[in-house]
Order: structure tokens, then sequence, then C-alpha cells
């Protein structure tokens, strides 16, 4: 984690280490002493003094219960996650544009780019529908399962495709993933390469249908992708081709002129934007 301060540690690589592991533990769920130390390979008293060094810096917080005392993940860390969402260009320079075309849908809209098998989602704008998914900003989800992350894969070859599918069907954040099977899966994706968007339909969520779209940098490489998400009701799926071509003029002026969205350099340019009619 880029940005914890090292003085909270005593001096040592392998101090640090462990305390980032610590934090890592704990972000996954193991709350106890004897659960962190298991998972870190620490004695128990070599546990607690790093929990508590962290406790004292604000990265982790202690309660105490009747099962003794548990830790959970600190109001630093929370400061520190939008900060680094807030240091990538793509979120700074979509964010009115997304804004912009959930008011014009109403739907639910994200922004997520790939890491590894799962979509990061980066922002999220909550629909007027008064409708709430459980999709958060950080969190993670399959690629193979979320209309996201299949406008991540368009351009993957379809060995893996394959792969991210097998990883989507046993992650444990979709235990109710409902795919079709991998022959019919491979056409639909082969279909969205074509149309350039991808579609989700109550693959991930029962009774939430997606339609979704790469951004590409200048050389034509998907970087990020977003996506338009509501209830069944909203979104039929004769719906589905209109919401996409409104969908698309947001990716347009997201496309990149001379510069990756996601590399280093700045002086993004985007490209006017023609009126929704």
């Amino acid at each position: 984690m880029t940005g914890i301060e090292t003085s909270a540690f005593p001096p040592g690589t392998q101090t640090l280490t462990r305390g980032l592991s610590v934090i890592e533990a704990v972000a996954e769920g193991h709350s106890t002493l004897m659960e962190i130390a298991s998972v870190i390979g620490c004695s128990r008293s070599t546990t607690h003094r790093l929990a508590s060094t962290l406790v004292q810096a604000g990265y982790l917080r202690s309660t105490s219960s009747a099962n003794g005392q548990s830790f959970i993940l600190g109001s630093r860390l929370v400061e520190m996650g939008f900060l680094a969402r807030d240091h990538l260009p793509v979120v700074t320079l979509a964010r009115d544009h997304l804004t912009a075309l959930g008011a014009k849908t109403c739907d639910t809209v994200h922004l997520g780019i790939r890491e590894g098998v799962e979509v990061l989602y980066l922002d999220k704008i909550p629909g007027q529908r008064g409708l709430e998914m459980r999709s958060r900003i950080g969190k993670r989800m399959p690629l193979a399962s979320t209309g996201l992350g299949k406008a991540l894969m368009l351009d993957l070859p379809e060995s893996e495709w394959r792969t991210l599918y097998n990883v989507a069907l046993s992650h444990p954040a979709t235990p109710h993933a409902r795919l079709p099977d991998w022959s019919d899966y491979r056409a639909g994706l082969r279909q969205s390469g074509l149309m350039s968007c991808a579609f989700d339909l109550e693959e991930n969520e029962p009774g939430i249908r997606c339609v979704a779209a790469p951004i590409r940098d200048a050389g034509g490489k998907v970087v990020a992708a977003v996506s338009l998400a509501s209830a069944t009701i909203y979104m039929s799926e004769i719906r589905g081709p209109p919401l996409f071509d409104q969908h698309q003029d947001y990716v347009i002026a997201l496309s990149c002129s001379g510069h990756c969205p996601l590399s280093p350099q700045t002086g993004m340019m985007l490209r006017q934007v023609k009126a929704v009619q």
C-alpha cells in the first residue's frame, strides 16, 4: 500500500512487510489476533505489537467484544483509498460525463479498469429509480460475469476468455452467478466485439441488466470501461441498443488523443461530444 507512513514501524523491511500483511489479513475478514497471526505466520505477541502500532497510526481500529479484542480497517485507509482513486486521471476526467449520462438515463453508471482476473470499480453514479445495487467504489468482481468486465475483455484472445470464464464460475464474490454454457458465452462475446459493447443479462446479479462499452487509448487499446445498469423492468432487451447509442457518445468523449488515460502523461484531450437527442 503506497503511502503508508513507514515511521509507524521500527526500522526494517521485514517489519514493514509484516505490518502490511496484517492490514491485508484484516481486509480479507480476519479480525482476531489468533486469525491474523495464523494468516501472516507470526506469533500472537508479534501480531499484537504490529496491530497495536497500526491502531495508533489510524490504519486499524480495535474493538472489544465477548470474544476478546478484534480489529477492523481504520479511517486512515479509507482516506488513502479515495486519494489513490482520485490520482487516476481517468476518474477525474470521466466524472462529469458519467454524471451527465446518469442524469439522462436515470440508470446506475459505473467506471472500471481491469486488475488481473477482476474488474475494479473506480466510480459509481447511483441511479434515480430507487434501486440499490451491491456494486460500490473499490469493489472487485470477476471480469467474465459483469458487463463492465466483458467490455474490458473484448480484445483479449479467446483462450483468455475461457480462463476468465472459469474463474467467474468459482469466484467467491459471485456465488449466484448464472453464466450460460461456454459455447453460448463465447458466441455472445464475439457478437459484443462486433458491436463494441457488452451486455450482462442477469448473469451477475438476478434482476439486474447492464450494457457496457470500452474506453480506448490513442492506440486503440482497451484501458477502462463504462457501464449502465438497472433493473430488468427498466432495461428490457429491446431497450439495449438505444441505450448503447446514447452510452457510446460518452465513451467517445473519454477517448484519448495522443495520451493513454491511465498513463502518467497529462494533457488528455477530450473530443467534442455531440448532443444526445
